[in-house]
């Protein structure tokens, strides 16, 4: 061959255009037909939507007991409802691309409300099949009526019909649970706020039923409120007459004891709490005394603080009304320290050594009720050693331990030593 021929042969050389195959050709034919004919149909059905509409309606009036009660108790909303996602769905088929956003947020919306309204989600799913399998079916039949031979056609766009149905399913379903979880999250947070101002004293009276109703106690019981410390709060049972408030520095449980006006004799609050017996060691228990009526519970709640803090601190459970005294003093610690400095001055101004083996002598001796014999055993002395050790407290302070009073003095003093010392 002649050099420049095969120059010329080089210039001419390029890509081939690939014939397409002719089953590709024939698909892409058969695809643009289907979506002819669909959209013919769908056009037909966007002048037909009320009747579609009420069409559905009846369907789910007869098939969903919770679209039944939504309608009758409200038709028109529950109409326009579904009205407007057949009309998205209908306008979806002959513009997917452009629909889209305004079609998602139709059904998150749906899903929101229906949520907020408590209708059940099998039901709303069951509406939307329902929708989308009516919506196929009006396709079929108007396709068959006007153009019987294009039937066959729609067969290459039903998944792309059912596709946008499931879509918009999954798409309500999680509408549906995040509503549900915020709405979950406000009624406990509500529940928790009415119950934190029923233990600070603050509810408004207007609450009140409220608060009984969500809390699941009767507003006019007997009520004790329990303060505990220490240990985790979540081995606390929840207890079926009994609420718990998780807190900071402390957890407390609202417990019904009694009802008002039935002369039923008050539960113990902590049996009726059924806290478990392997308590964690270091866990503090406070009991108030009973009130009557949630509107009291912030003065239950005072009182099982102040038994609280008498809880010695390596654990224990102390009932209010079995430690009054000492309630007394805690209740107002300034008067307490007072009391102790006046009574006890002398002798804690003693050498450490000195002073200590006299306070335990005091102490022990209103331990054992006033026995020397008694006390002498528990400080392994002698019970002479116990009275000497006692007269010589007496003249230090200036009090009598024969004189009432001054054996009511001197104890509360010791009281208020051993509780503020801290």
């Amino acid at each position: 061959m002649h050099p420049a021929a095969r120059t010329r042969t080089t210039f001419r050389a390029g890509p081939t255009p690939v014939p397409q195959p002719r089953s590709r050709r024939i698909r892409s034919l058969i695809d643009a037909d289907a979506l002819r004919v669909l959209h013919r149909a769908a056009r037909i059905l966007l002048d037909d939507l009320p009747d579609l509409t009420d069409r559905l309606l009846a369907v789910l009036r007869e098939q969903e007991p919770a679209y039944r009660t939504a309608l009758e108790n409200d038709h028109a909303a529950t109409w326009q409802e579904v009205y407007r996602s057949l009309r998205h769905s209908v306008t979806s088929l002959l513009d997917p691309r452009g629909t889209r956003e305004a079609a998602h947020r139709c059904t998150w919306r749906i899903g929101v409300t229906r949520a907020e309204q408590g209708l059940p989600l099998d039901a709303l799913l069951h509406a939307f099949r329902l929708g989308g399998s009516l919506v196929w079916q009006r396709l079929v039949e108007e396709t068959t009526r006007s153009e019987p031979e294009d039937t066959r056609l729609l067969v290459h766009v039903a998944t792309d019909v059912w596709n946008f149905v499931d879509e918009h399913c999954t798409l309500v379903a999680d509408a549906y649970r995040q509503a549900e979880r915020q709405l979950a999250w406000r009624r406990e947070n509500r529940v928790r706020l009415l119950a934190a101002a029923l233990l600070d004293g603050t509810s408004r009276i207007a609450d009140l039923p409220e608060t009984a109703e969500r809390l699941g106690l009767p507003e006019h019981g007997r009520y004790v409120v329990v303060a505990v410390a220490g240990g985790p709060p979540q081995d606390l049972p929840p207890g079926r007459n009994a609420y718990w408030h998780a807190g900071v520095e402390a957890d407390h449980g609202i417990v019904l004891v009694g009802d008002e006006g039935t002369g039923e004799a008050d539960r113990d609050p902590v049996a009726a709490l059924a806290l478990p017996t392997d308590r964690p060691a270091g866990r503090r228990i406070g009991v108030g005394s009973a009130v009557t009526g949630l509107a009291a519970v912030g003065d239950a709640r005072r009182l099982a603080d102040l038994a609280l803090s008498i809880c010695p601190p390596d654990g224990g459970t102390v009932r209010l009304t079995e430690h009054l005294p000492e309630a007394l003093v805690v209740s107002c610690p300034e008067l307490g320290a007072t009391l102790t400095e006046r009574v006890l001055g002398p002798l804690l101004r003693l050498e450490p050594a000195d002073r200590d083996v006299l306070l335990d002598t005091l102490v022990a001796w209103f331990a054992c009720e006033g026995s020397a014999q008694r006390a002498g055993e528990r400080l392994y002395c002698h019970r002479n050693t116990v009275l000497n050790r006692l007269r010589r407290c007496e003249q230090l302070i200036g009090r009598s331990l024969s004189r009432p009073h001054d054996v009511v003095e001197i104890s509360l003093a010791l009281t208020a030593r051993r509780l503020l010392r801290g």
